[in-house]
């Protein structure tokens, strides 16, 4: 007899931990990519600083998509934190020209900042585009 009840109680507590509900395990969310746009003139000795803010960690991918009227022009571009004063440079590329870019990571949700500019080549004001493209 105890055989018998000890049978039953396994049985029952094995079909307890057996339940039929499932769980399907949740898929982590992607963040959405956004490309922010930034224009203006490059003058002689100058530059300009753009801040953009990402929504979660991911890649950043800074190119500079127009440089006229000489798009072999070479020109500075840089990637950085903004600290709420200025742009803390972490990338640069001092040999930049039309479709050149430059690839960070943001490591949280913050505010960046890309800048373009002169190295010592534009003697004549440059039109530019930059294309910032982030999570």
């Amino acid at each position: 007899m105890s055989r018998l009840r000890f049978l039953a109680v396994a049985i029952a507590l094995s079909a307890v931990a057996c339940g039929s509900g499932t769980t399907t395990p949740t898929a982590p969310t992607t963040p959405v990519s956004v490309t922010d746009t930034f224009a203006g003139p490059l003058t002689q000795n100058g530059g300009q600083t753009f801040q953009f803010t990402t929504a979660a960690s991911g890649t950043i991918t800074a190119t500079l998509t127009t440089l006229a009227p000489n798009s072999t022009l070479v020109v500075g571009m840089a990637l950085g934190t903004f600290n709420g004063n200025a742009c803390q440079i972490v990338l640069t590329k001092d040999n930049a020209t039309q479709s050149s870019f430059l690839v960070g990571q943001a490591s949280q949700s913050s505010t960046y900042c890309v800048r373009i500019y002169d190295v010592g080549n534009v003697t004549d004001p440059q039109t530019f585009e930059v294309q910032v493209n982030h999570p």
